[in-house]
């Protein structure tokens, strides 16, 4: 279907799909959104008494003609008072907007996907506005702006664009993430107080401490309870994402890209487009990332292929590359039912630490005098894929590309360096000849040694990132160029899988991941860490797309000592891999971890394509998750100890999202590791008699929780007894 503007077309307009719904009034020049929220019928009853409601008024600060509702680029000529929409100038002046609607298109068809791009000018300044918003077909909204320079002379200067949705006053609560290596998405939760609470990323990459998801709320709105409205800023450069309650009680999600000065100048015909800013209400944490996870797994790119168990070879060897050691470790590797060999950072011209080498991406023929190919040949004849570890867009000063080319280091342009990170700058990728120089220079590698997967690691902020020549800041073409990097290396070389990685889990985001097949979670593999890190990244991203590793028995990170039943049990929640040098490994923790590989492998269609579940259980040092098959006959779940508790027995803990007509048997894993779990009272009667169970009885009676040492896990299935079914 596809409606535009013009005799008695309808001003207001509805995208509807799953749960959701999106009213939206396109008769002012930005759109305004009516709800967001609970599905509705396309009525255009229910669409005339919503319009009704926003009708122009008094504001709570006295202005006349106010809207109820801001555009989704909010206009202090609409009497918007709070966090603008757009900030821009020519030479200090044409600085507000008054944007008047000329048309608009609304394709698609409800529970299919709608797209409505609606057109708007404002004459005095000469600028044009394009919006676009989207539902895709799993419930999941986006929204972006587009501003063009109509003027036939002269440039406008963009300084901001944010783009909000509203969220009614149920929204009591704010949930969002900070965090810092090593312990990356640790959520913060408080009051939805008046103001403007806001979540800056100024590092020239996602971050660390970024906000992976910036949630408002009912009242102690959890997993399984509460409404819940949710904002994602896709930008993997520097970024916003706030909420807001104004004076006149209006409360708002919104975000944007942050523009440093000048990044953005428009000559006449020029065009800047925000990042996508996604969206996502339900009922319940979990219904939110139930929406994002099918939406990631609709894209055409998602991969289809089973997650590979990976082998990789970082806090196994480090920098120590010597050949007959890592065919000796895929050897191992592929004993225990690896698939995929990833040698990281280690292998190029002079690599021996990590302060020199980085830019000069040649096989270094000091450690590798036949090149990778023998490591290479070994690691195929043993039936694995082969990965490389790469870091585009860095270099080390001891390098032979900073020494012929200083001019390609992000500087500010005063004839001084920024700070060090890592003993590395960022390579300045939108000069065109360093961009090329990276490209050919990789892809040639990819092409010599045919390969499958690269992990492709950031590991600095961008610190006083401007051109050093001309002194102007950019981050913002940075970050389009390495979006423009990844995209051409994979049109060259189809097939080629990218793990995203930052220091760990500091570039995780919605555009990057338009390019990329998964991302390093953290650097951190200490499983008790790993826990909490991977229950708030599944908010967004499902499991297939979190690389998770079982690491070495004494965490590298942390210091901390835990059995490979709980290393394993936390690994096998995500894209399963090992980290740890097996050559150490005794022949019962081989035994153990091919055990573990296998229940991996028996498992992952449906821990890759099934729906992620969370329990909400009052004790935070306990708590249980799992994933439901999309048919719901079967489901893997497992209870988890973080901590001690206070209490002195445990209660029940439920288990949702199962067929409530269905009668499940409980089946404990059959594993060594299963024996290794130790308890306080014994193992509980169910883990023991293996009774049926209807689904109904389990999601409102549960299951009793044994009494765990901490930092123990235990997996168990739910099999849909297939004679028996529960019709009460």
């Amino acid at each position: 279907m596809s409606v535009s503007t013009g005799g008695s077309v309808r001003s207001v307009r509805t995208l509807t799909a799953a749960t959701t719904s999106l009213v939206v009034d396109v008769s002012s020049g930005v759109p305004r959104v009516l709800h967001w929220g609970a599905r509705l019928d396309d009525d255009p009853a229910h669409e005339q008494f919503l319009a009704t409601l926003s009708e122009a008024q008094y504001g709570a600060d006295g202005l006349p003609g106010q809207h109820r509702y801001p555009g989704v680029l909010p206009e202090q000529s609409a009497g918007w008072m709070g966090t603008p929409g757009l900030e821009g100038h020519r030479d200090g002046t044409a600085f507000s907007t008054r944007f008047v609607a000329t048309g608009h298109e609304l394709s698609g068809q409800p529970d299919q996907g709608q797209v409505l791009v609606s057109r708007a000018v404002d004459e005095a300044v000469q600028v044009a506005l394009t919006t676009t918003i989207e539902l895709s077909a799993e419930g999941v909204a986006r929204v972006k702006a587009a501003l063009t320079n109509t003027a036939q002379s002269g440039t406008f200067t963009v300084n901001g664009m944010r783009l909000v949705l509203p969220v009614p006053t149920e929204a009591q609560e704010i949930l969002d993430f900070t965090g810092r290596h090593l312990r990356e998405r640790s959520p913060q939760r408080h009051p939805f107080h008046a103001g403007t609470h806001v979540r800056e990323g100024r590092r020239g990459r996602t971050g660390s401490d970024a906000s992976l998801l910036l949630a408002a709320g009912t009242a102690h709105f959890g997993f399984r309870s509460g409404e819940v409205w949710a904002v994602h800023t896709a930008w993997s450069g520097n970024h916003v994402t706030f909420a807001e309650l104004g004076l006149n009680g209006l409360r708002v999600l919104g975000g944007g890209e942050i523009l440093l000065p000048g990044e953005v100048t428009l000559e006449p015909g020029d065009t800047y487009t925000t990042p996508w800013l996604y969206a996502v209400h339900g009922n319940g944490l979990d219904a939110v990332a139930a929406a994002f996870h099918q939406h990631l797994r609709a894209r055409p790119t998602h991969p289809t292929s089973p997650r590979p168990v990976v082998l990789n070879t970082w806090e196994a060897v480090y920098f120590d590359h010597d050949v007959d050691t890592l065919v000796e470790l895929a050897t191992h590797g592929a004993k225990v039912g690896a698939e995929r060999f990833v040698l990281d950072d280690g292998w190029f011209l002079g690599r021996r630490d990590d302060r020199k080498g980085l830019g000069d991406w040649q096989v270094d023929p000091a450690v590798w005098p036949k090149g990778l190919h023998p490591l290479v040949e070994a690691v195929r004849r043993l039936g694995m894929d082969f990965g490389l570890w790469f870091e585009p867009e860095m270099v080390n000063d001891d390098s032979e590309l900073a020494r012929a080319h200083p001019e390609w280091i992000l500087a500010p342009g005063d004839g001084r360096l920024p700070l060090t990170g890592r003993h590395q700058h960022v390579l300045n990728l939108a000069i065109p000849e360093a961009f090329d120089h990276v490209l050919e220079s990789i892809s040639a590698a990819i092409a010599e040694y045919q390969i499958d997967y690269i992990k492709w690691d950031h590991n600095r902020d961008l610190v006083e990132a401007g051109d050093r020549l001309t002194g102007r800041a950019k981050v913002h073409a940075q970050t389009l160029a390495a979006y423009a990097l990844m995209d051409e290396l994979r049109r060259r070389h189809p097939g080629l899988e990218i793990e995203s990685c930052s220091s760990g889990g500091g570039r995780v985001d919605l555009e990057v991941l338009q390019r990329t097949d998964r991302v390093w979670a953290s650097d951190c593999i200490d499983p008790l860490e790993r826990q909490r890190i991977q229950r708030w990244t599944g908010l967004v991203l499902p499991a297939e797309m979190v690389g998770s590793h079982v690491g070495a028995p004494t965490a590298h990170t942390t210091d901390r000592t835990h059995s490979l039943a709980f290393r394993a049990a936390t690994a096998l929640f995500g894209h399963f891999g090992i980290e740890w040098d097996l050559r150490n490994a005794s022949p019962d923790e081989l035994n153990e971890l091919r055990d573990w590989v296998t229940l991996y492998k028996q498992e992952r269609d449906l821990l890759h394509s099934g729906t992620a579940v969370h329990c909400d259980y009052p004790d935070d040092a306990y708590w249980a998750h799992g994933v439901v098959s999309q048919d719901r006959t079967r489901a893997l779940f497992t209870f988890v100890t973080l901590d001690t508790s206070a209490a002195a027995q445990q209660g029940r803990i439920t288990l949702p999202a199962l067929d409530p007509d269905l009668a499940y048997r409980i089946e404990p894993i059959p594993l060594s590791a299963g024996a290794l779990v130790r308890t306080r009272s014994g193992q509980p009667s169910w883990w023991v008699d293996r009774p049926v169970i209807s689904g109904k009885a389990l999601e409102a009676i549960g299951l009793q929780a044994p009494m765990l040492y901490p930092e123990q896990a235990l997996v168990f299935r739910l099999i849909a007894d297939q004679t028996t079914e529960n019709r009460s």
